[in-house]
């Protein structure tokens, strides 16, 4: 099976790295910024010519230009046969649309992909070994379009205040007399724990189970909530979701 990157940014690289070793090759293009050979470097692929040139030679292309780009890259890609779209805030029927003489599926992963713990949206009908790939990259959700938006506010973006959240959490340890290192490995190793934790209880639960009635982590849940904490989550998302829709 032969992959082609039709774009070398941050979410095709991701995937990229997720899937090195997994396929039989990797192709990548870009529209000049370079990253296409620099990620053929890195993985063993190979960067080529022209998204032409990508499209005869893959068996699945992933779509994953800015979604502005459509337009140009359509002509392009023509030949292609299994058309993977990462277009954020485009739906599969404006992709398939593009694609008529394609089979398209629309994905939205999260960066997990790259260390194959990702979360991937899904909409379209894969055949069997497309879906094994994505399935290899992390946790595969089939979701209706209309839902993508939303969902794309959640696991797209929530990597990044999760990290936040991290850091806030390790800079502080650090301040208060911790090695910056050993801070940051601390919550970064409590994170990974509290993950699968998560996957067996509710939030709410963990939550009632650290935090003692009159005990430290009380008192810590209750600075968050005067500083506002799970409002400023709230409006993260609903900011990311009306970027999206705007």
């Amino acid at each position: 099976m032969i992959v082609g990157f039709c774009g070398s940014g941050s979410m095709a690289a991701a995937m990229a790295r997720g899937l090195s070793g997994q396929v039989d090759r990797m192709l990548f293009s870009d529209s000049g910024s370079g990253r296409a050979g620099e990620l053929a470097a890195e993985l063993g692929g190979e960067a080529v010519g022209s998204n032409a040139e990508l499209a005869d030679r893959a068996d699945v292309v992933v779509l994953a230009v800015k979604p502005a780009r459509l337009g140009d890259v359509v002509g392009e890609l023509a030949g292609a046969k299994v058309v993977v779209s990462l277009l954020g805030a485009t739906s599969l029927e404006t992709v398939s649309d593009a694609f008529p003489e394609a089979a398209v599926i629309r994905v939205m992963p999260n960066l997990g992909v790259e260390v194959r713990k990702g979360v991937l949206c899904v909409a379209g009908a894969p055949d069997s070994y497309v879906r094994g790939l994505l399935e290899s990259l992390g946790h595969v959700v089939e979701l209706p379009g209309p839902q993508f938006d939303a969902a794309t506010a959640v696991m797209g973006c929530a990597p990044a205040y999760l990290a936040l959240a991290v850091e806030a959490i390790a800079d502080a340890g650090a301040a208060n007399g911790l090695d910056e290192e050993l801070a940051r490995e601390l919550v970064v190793e409590t994170t990974a724990g509290t993950a699968e934790l998560l996957r067996v209880q509710h939030p709410a639960d963990v939550r009632k189970a650290v935090a003692s009635p009159g005990g430290s982590t009380e008192a810590g849940l209750e600075a968050l909530d005067r500083e506002g904490a799970r409002e400023a989550f709230g409006a993260a998302v609903r900011a990311s979701l009306e970027r999206m829709r705007g």
